[in-house]
């Protein structure tokens, strides 16, 4: 390797990627540490379907990472074929240029990323370049592919990717987020474009851009995370190896066929779970965490769900994606005996699946995201006019005249328990004990008042005693553990509810009473009280008094 730089990649103190900044959230970069966890999981797989064969000791298997960054994947994998080609390719120099030119291919996200990806994994950003760890490329680019990529707009939107005309559409100098691997109607060709042939992968592996903002106010995003994973599905290789936001796994904008697409998705036969992402990007903080799965083309059956929690303990457990009777992932393994108490005890019989009867679900008595038309940036008067309404506002109380109310006028004279529709950061987050408040500012308002899209309406009563009642059972963890249960992302809307049955307001709940009534076991008891915080509502009940002061907790 005369003249070349020595063979290395790894070795570095200390190693550049693991200190690199993220260009932003959107944009993660792995660790190495955690791309080499991807990578286990990924040989593990292939001794499994292939006769206990090592999958780095295999010169004809091409790996592509179709949205590399750092280039960690490509560098790790090189690595780990470097050491396990070592036999079939004796000399040290032509197993790097057979690897190099033959194995590894990366597309990637921007060009700034194209030169740190080559850097990574040539140790040059000219692949055929004077210190490049490889001799025989004759291009600059080798197998890191990138050309500026156009959105193709119609009507304010990418037909490919959805992004938004006004906020993207910038010119020729500036980074237009138009990720290649997104934007082709025949994924397959258009690789065969990048590469110049008919490249057929085996593995593609990696960790996708997460979201783009699409011109709405303040952080509003879309994901885009769901695409990639199509995408790399279209392309039909025998293994696929992702990262993304766990979000999909309950909710999340735009994402339920895609959601329904994966859980129903039997080749899917590993599912990573980090309920708070800085387990896996240390510092990274990605609402409702992230998770990695591997995809196995002719392999189906039950997933092995491995959950990770805040103490560095892992439970595993294999079962289908989809628990029947549910239109979402159920993340805790453990919490599935519970909720089928639950649907048993409601529907009066022993169900094997998960699902409450329509009637008996808090979601059917939970507002819509607008109770009464007002948004989030509405702001009401200090000073209170005849026949104004208190209305509860982002910030405090205020007062608006009982005339512009259109929606939700047959709430407005209730008394009614009401709560955030986001939890916020300290409530949503779990604690360093791993437990979670999961409401935010949670109370009752009388007859006369209203609230704006910040909040929603749990329920609706006649008399105080039963609004009362009902946040009794609202404050309880038996509650907030079967909304947290739901879902795991900071927004609580109605569908964030609908595993929680109702309960006759007539008298006060708390925990013993619901785990009496449910049939809870010491093991299940002990899982809501370690998961779930007390709540003490004291200082969250409604004030008649106009305040500007925030939420509590």
């Amino acid at each position: 390797m005369i003249d070349q730089a020595s063979f290395t990649l790894r070795g570095r103190n200390p190693d550049v990627l693991t200190c690199i900044a993220n260009l932003s959230n959107d944009e993660v970069f792995t660790p190495p540490e955690f791309a080499n966890r991807m990578l286990d999981t990924l040989a593990e797989a292939w001794a499994a379907s292939n006769d206990g064969a090592n999958l780095w000791a295999d010169s004809s298997v091409r790996f592509l990472d179709p949205f590399t960054k750092s280039g960690v994947f490509l560098r790790e994998i090189t690595n780990r074929l470097t050491k396990g080609l070592a036999t079939e390719i004796p000399d040290l120099q032509e197993r790097v240029n057979h690897i190099l030119t033959k194995q590894v291919f990366g597309i990637a996200i921007t060009r700034l990323t194209s030169f740190l990806a080559r850097r990574s994994l040539y140790c040059s950003k000219h692949a055929n370049g004077p210190h490049s760890i490889a001799t025989t490329f004759s291009t600059e680019e080798g197998n890191i592919w990138f050309e500026r990529t156009e959105h193709k707009w119609s009507e304010g939107r990418c037909l490919f990717c959805g992004a938004n005309k006004e906020t993207l559409d910038r010119g020729k100098g500036v980074e237009n987020y138009a990720y290649a691997f997104i934007h082709a109607k025949d994924i397959g060709t258009r690789v065969a474009e990048m590469f110049g042939g008919d490249m057929q992968f085996d593995v593609v592996i990696g960790n996708p851009p997460y979201q783009l903002s699409d011109g709405g106010q303040g952080a509003s995003a879309m994901p885009i995370y769901n695409k990639f994973v199509d995408q790399a599905k279209a392309l039909d290789p025998k293994f696929l190896v992702m990262v993304i936001p766990a979000r999909w796994l309950f909710g999340g904008r735009g994402l339920d066929a895609f959601r329904n697409s994966m859980l129903e998705d039997r080749r899917v036969r590993k599912l990573v779970d980090f309920p708070d992402s800085r387990q896996a990007f240390e510092s990274v903080d990605v609402a409702g965490g992230v998770c990695y799965f591997l995809w196995n083309r002719d392999d189906e059956g039950d997933c092995e769900v491995v959950t990770n929690d805040l103490h560095g303990n892992q439970t595993s457990s294999i079962r289908p994606l989809m628990e029947p009777g549910a239109s979402v992932f159920i993340r805790n393994s453990e919490s599935i005996a519970i909720l089928r108490k639950i649907a048993a005890k409601e529907s009066g019989n022993d169900a094997n699946g998960i699902a409450l009867p329509p009637e008996r679900r808090f979601d059917s008595q939970v507002s819509g995201q607008k109770p009464f038309g007002l948004r989030t940036f509405f702001r009401g008067d200090k000073k209170k006019r005849p026949d104004d309404l208190l209305v509860q506002q982002n910030g405090g109380t205020a007062w608006v005249a009982r005339k512009t109310i259109n929606e939700g006028v047959e709430l407005i004279d209730k008394w009614k328990v009401f709560t955030s529709k986001s939890s916020s950061e300290h409530a949503g987050q779990a604690d360093r004990n791993g437990m979670r408040r999961v409401l935010s500012l949670t109370g009752i308002l009388p007859p006369g008042s209203v609230v704006t899209e910040t909040y929603v309406i749990l329920g609706a009563y006649d008399s105080e005693l039963e609004a009362q009642h009902c946040l009794s059972y609202v404050t309880t963890k038996f509650f907030r553990f079967l909304v947290a249960t739901r879902t795991s992302a900071q927004d609580l809307p109605r569908i964030a509810y609908s595993f929680v049955p109702v309960q006759d307001f007539s008298g006060p709940w708390n925990d013993e009473r619901l785990y009496t009534k449910y049939g809870l076991n010491a093991d299940e008891i002990a899982l809501v009280d370690s998961t779930i915080r007390p709540m003490d509502v004291s200082g969250d009940l409604f004030s008649v008094q106009p305040t500007s002061e925030g939420e509590d907790e």
